[in-house]
């Protein structure tokens, strides 16, 4: 059995083989404070391509369960000894490392987060949904480059995938200050947005009235944009 993949902490990654099976309802929420945050939230579908289905153990799947469970009560270190023991007994799966990587990135650990993610896509180097959790502590790394590859091999492989296309486009926007393609990924994204996104296309719209093609957007304006998990 094979389970859906999210991403904030309270709905962990559960991906526990090489590929992702999503439910139907599958999206990529944000957990974000301000009002642009909110909206840039939005549901939007994961459209991953996942390999063939692989058994797993029912006791393996317990202590997934139960490691999951604590990191939805907010029990960290409950959680994260957890999917801990679970990588260490099985060094083939990738869901419990990119699970350590989220709950690091949430505790300002940033090169741990970093660590447990890069292992996360050196084991399932076809999972989009563990590139774009590394784009996001990369980009926090101030890792602008490194973020843009993550963001990039993600939507490569789901080109349907509308979070690493919102948060490139942020990526574009904020730090590498190129409008051209930050405009670009934010109508990539919102073309897969249903029911479109108001907050994305004003940012879309501040983008064309930038006096300066190369200009870094105000203060208050890169503080509402925040990456999709």
């Amino acid at each position: 059995m094979l389970l859906a993949g999210c991403s904030t902490i309270s709905q962990p990654l559960q991906s526990l083989r090489d590929a992702v099976m999503p439910s139907k309802a599958a999206s990529a929420p944000a957990a974000a404070a301000s009002a642009p945050a909110k909206a840039a939230s939005a549901a939007a579908p994961v459209i991953a391509r996942p390999e063939p289905e692989a058994p797993v153990a029912p006791a393996l799947q317990r202590s997934y369960d139960d490691a999951r469970r604590a990191l939805r009560a907010g029990r960290m270190e409950e959680a994260e000894r957890g999917f801990k023991a679970i990588a260490q007994a099985n060094p083939e799966l990738g869901g419990p490392h990119a699970n350590l990587g989220v709950i690091y990135r949430q505790a300002g650990k940033l090169p741990e987060s970093a660590g447990e993610l890069e292992q996360a896509v050196r084991l399932n180097p076809k999972q989009p949904l563990y590139f774009n959790q590394l784009g996001i502590t990369y980009r926090q790394q101030g890792q602008f480059p490194k973020a843009k590859d993550a963001y990039e091999r993600a939507i490569a492989l789901d080109a349907g995938y509308a979070a690493p296309l919102l948060n490139l486009g942020i990526l574009y926007d904020l730090y590498l200050w190129d409008v051209a393609q930050a405009a670009d990924m934010y109508g990539r994204y919102l073309a897969l947005t249903p029911g479109g996104d108001a907050t994305v296309t004003k940012w879309v719209a501040d983008l064309k009235n930038r006096k300066q093609p190369a200009a870094a957007p105000a203060p208050a304006a890169a503080a509402n944009r925040k990456e999709k998990p």
